[in-house]
């Protein structure tokens, strides 16, 4: 007999990236939950894209806490902000309430400090309630 796993349906959050996209050299934006689930992004970032991206995302945010934690001999590491530079240009990563991410991609020639500055005030303008993102219910069907 075959069972299937249930995941909760979470409310589509691509309406919080809005404000981020609007800046210059911002490409793409999304909210990535703790656990590698894609809950917005950018319209213009295709499903596989964005899957693809909330998966690393959420393994990229726990190795930082790993490393961190190892670095500074402790067990309760916690992430203020991830950043990634490239030749294609630069991905920050800051939490977004519990269980919740904030993602952003941006051209090389962007400002980075602007991009950081309104990600963490669009976080704290929509509050941790809007943004947390209870972990999946990977258990078995009712």
């Amino acid at each position: 007999m075959n069972t299937s796993t249930r995941r909760r349906v979470t409310e589509d959050k691509s309406w919080v990236l809005a404000p981020l996209l609007e800046l210059p050299h911002v490409i793409h934006a999304a909210v990535i939950s703790g656990d590698g689930f894609i809950e917005g992004s950018s319209p213009g970032l295709t499903r596989e894209s964005a899957e693809g991206v909330a998966a690393m995302m959420s393994a990229l945010q726990g190795a930082g806490r790993a490393v961190t934690a190892a670095f500074a001999e402790r067990t309760d590491a916690t992430l203020r902000q991830t950043v990634v530079e490239s030749e294609q240009g630069w991905v920050f990563a800051i939490p977004a309430g519990e269980n919740t991410c904030l993602a952003v991609f941006a051209a090389p020639e962007v400002n980075m400090g602007i991009v950081a500055h309104h990600m963490q005030v669009q976080v704290s303008t929509l509050g941790a309630k809007v943004m947390n993102s209870p972990a999946r219910d990977l258990g078995s069907p009712a």
